[in-house]
């Protein structure tokens, strides 16, 4: 029997995506979707702009669209979160205080202390959180976080790195896709035969974030990696597939083939290792001069490998390549439906 689940934002992007990929999902089954008042009591095909190239799931296209309030998605055991962040902070601890386990794709508490901040190929032991967060908050359901769609394939590749040799610094420049900044997004006029080298909020997660994942968990709380990171952000004219050009220092300086061999044998601890999201492979390492491309590499793994190329020696830090990652998928609703799939197997559902 499939675990019941409700999607927040369901009309939005990412909460397409949510759509998308929970419409055949072997573990979940979607029970209701919400989004804004203007939607609500319509059903979800008169409503949605489908923006995603594969088709509307009829099912879900007759279901009639419900706030977002737990009492309307009373069913639903698992609630997949795809709402801006100040609606998100407003609404999120609804649910987990009416038992609700909300796996949420937006920046409201990603950097709490008591809510884990997930990429189960890097660091699911950090779902042992939510028994401190449930002390902590008194509710009995609970909030799991996905990180920034920058953020998530860089820290795949720094997670190898660091486990190998240890990383110190990382300068990071990133080429942000459009469909990161949601629908409509940004204006044509704006973006064609251009480049926007600022995306608010956007290098301060980028800086924080990979810190929280790749930190320690130790008597309840995670105790931050000590690696400084840099970062520009840029919005490019690209439509998915967040790249980030990388430089590292190491604490144990390693050579380009050491460093290949790290991240071509990455695996994902085990408890994460054979979930239906698992990235397959995690790596993917592409020894081309000219990959990773997003056009011709974002859908490796379905869109949830994290692909790196051109590693080579950098004449400041130790190493320098490119990392590139899908970021509607792994960075946004994959990587929250992964992370429902870690709890469901922590909890014993699955």
């Amino acid at each position: 029997m499939k675990i019941p689940v409700a999607i927040l934002g369901a009309t939005g992007m990412v909460g397409q995506r949510f759509v998308s990929l929970l419409a055949h999902h072997p573990w979940f089954e979607v029970v209701a979707l919400a989004a804004s008042e203007r939607s609500e009591g319509k059903r979800y095909g008169e409503t949605v702009h489908w923006l995603l190239p594969d088709p509307l799931p009829p099912k879900l296209a007759e279901m009639r669209i419900l706030s977002p309030d737990p009492e309307q998605l009373a069913e639903a055991k698992l609630v997949f979160s795809a709402l801006p962040a100040e609606e998100a902070r407003q609404i999120e601890p609804h649910f987990a205080r009416a038992g609700k386990v909300v796996c949420s794709n937006a920046s409201a508490f990603r950097m709490e202390p008591d809510i884990p901040l997930l990429m189960p190929e890097v660091n699911p032991d950090h779902i042992a959180l939510i028994e401190i967060q449930r002390k902590n908050r008194g509710w009995q359901g609970a909030i799991l976080t996905n990180p920034n769609c920058t953020s998530s394939g860089l820290t795949v590749a720094l997670k190898a790195l660091d486990t190998a040799f240890g990383v110190q610094r990382a300068f990071v420049v990133s080429l942000q896709a459009l469909s990161g900044a949601g629908y409509p997004g940004v204006a044509s006029l704006d973006i064609l035969d251009n480049l926007i080298p600022y995306i608010p909020g956007e290098e301060s997660k980028v800086e924080t974030e990979p810190r929280k994942m790749l930190g320690q968990l130790s008597q309840g709380k995670v105790v931050e990696a000590p690696l400084r990171l840099s970062a520009h952000t840029n919005r490019v004219p690209v439509l998915e597939g967040h790249t980030v050009c990388a430089s590292v220092e190491l604490e144990q300086p390693a050579d380009v083939e050491s460093a290949a061999a790290v991240l071509e044998n990455y695996q994902a601890p085990s408890l994460a290792r054979d979930l239906p999201s698992a990235p397959r492979p995690i790596i993917l390492l592409r020894r081309e001069p000219d990959r990773p491309q997003p056009r011709l590499d974002r859908m490796s793994g379905h869109g949830m490998t994290t692909v790196v190329g051109r590693l080579r020696p950098d004449p400041l830090f130790h190493l320098k390549f490119v990392v590139l990652s899908h970021n509607t998928l792994r960075g946004a609703a994959g990587g929250s439906i992964y992370n429902a799939e870690l709890y469901a197997r922590y909890v014993g559902w699955k």
